[in-house]
């Protein structure tokens, strides 16, 4: 019997793009899945995008490849840049209506299915990582959003690993480097744990030159200024952002498209090892760089 979540792709109109890389991804075959022979899954910092990364073919093919390049995870922690809270909080373990947490694009993609299975056991995971102190409310009538939903649909478009959002719940960097290092141990049992955000998000300053192509100097600088203390996994630098990054005004007048990143950093087995960029170049003029730590 076809899943929800097929059903409603059915109904896409096969000229669409996302269509096409469905029909990608079904011919790739079986996805092995993980097994504790794999050793700890890597953790992944991705750019997410909103319902144009539907319609964007070679993007989606990045995507699809960077996850079959790993073995298929048991679960997928992921936090996204579009929850953040004052305290530690994940979505349902028990799988409810989407966070359709856009506006202004075609109505399909408020139509768009991702029904993934029940994840109370990723759920006693979690907690079993954290301090017994922590007080993580599970929020029962929240569902992914699109900083979730929408790359993992690429990702994963069968939705047949359970995902588990949890929120952003500081952008104090080391906050959220000791919650990643907490969150380490869950690599070593097939958990795939993300941070998702952008690059650069300055969506106040979109141009008509960015939406057809061109990169201002405030989005390439901030990512070149990303990508080289990333590669040489200088932490404190990237910590430093507010004092440190070009062009950051612009980049992200508002932080929380960043700041999953050091999440990501915080699981890595050594922060300051540098990290496997997996996708980079910009879309709209904003850098899509995404990575990967061991």
């Amino acid at each position: 019997m076809a899943s929800t979540t097929a059903l409603a792709d059915a109904r896409i109109d096969p000229r669409h793009p996302f269509a096409a890389h469905l029909g990608h991804v079904a011919g790739l075959g079986e996805h092995r899945p993980w097994t504790p022979d794999d050793g700890p899954l890597p953790a992944l910092y991705l750019s997410h995008g909103a319902p144009p990364l539907f319609e964007d073919a070679a993007w989606m093919r990045d995507l699809a490849a960077w996850a079959r390049a790993l073995p298929r995870p048991r679960a997928v922690l992921i936090v996204s840049a579009h929850w953040e809270s004052d305290s530690l909080g994940i979505t349902s373990t028990v799988p409810t209506e989407l966070v359709y947490d856009f506006g202004g694009f075609d109505p399909m993609y408020a139509r768009m299915r991702y029904d993934t299975p029940e994840s109370s056991d990723l759920a006693r995971q979690l907690l079993a990582v954290l301090p017994e102190t922590a007080h993580v409310h599970e929020h029962r009538g929240r569902g992914l959003d699109h900083g979730a939903w929408v790359p993992l649909k690429v990702m994963y478009p069968e939705a047949d690993v359970p995902v588990l959002q949890l929120s952003l719940p500081t952008h104090d960097t080391a906050t959220l480097l000791a919650l990643g290092e907490r969150l380490r141990p869950l690599r070593e049992q097939g958990v795939l744990v993300v941070g998702s955000g952008f690059m650069t998000h300055g969506l106040p300053y979109l141009t008509r030159e960015m939406l057809g192509g061109a990169v201002p100097g405030w989005s390439a600088d901030f990512d070149a200024w990303a990508a080289d203390a990333l590669a040489r996994g200088d932490v404190e630098e990237l910590a430093r952002f507010r004092l440190r990054a070009p062009g950051l005004r612009y980049a992200h007048p508002t932080v929380e498209h960043f700041t999953p990143l050091f999440v990501t950093l915080g699981v890595a087995t050594d922060p300051a090892a540098g990290v496997t960029t997996a996708i980079d170049g910009f879309f709209i003029g904003l850098a899509r760089r995404s990575f990967q730590v061991a």
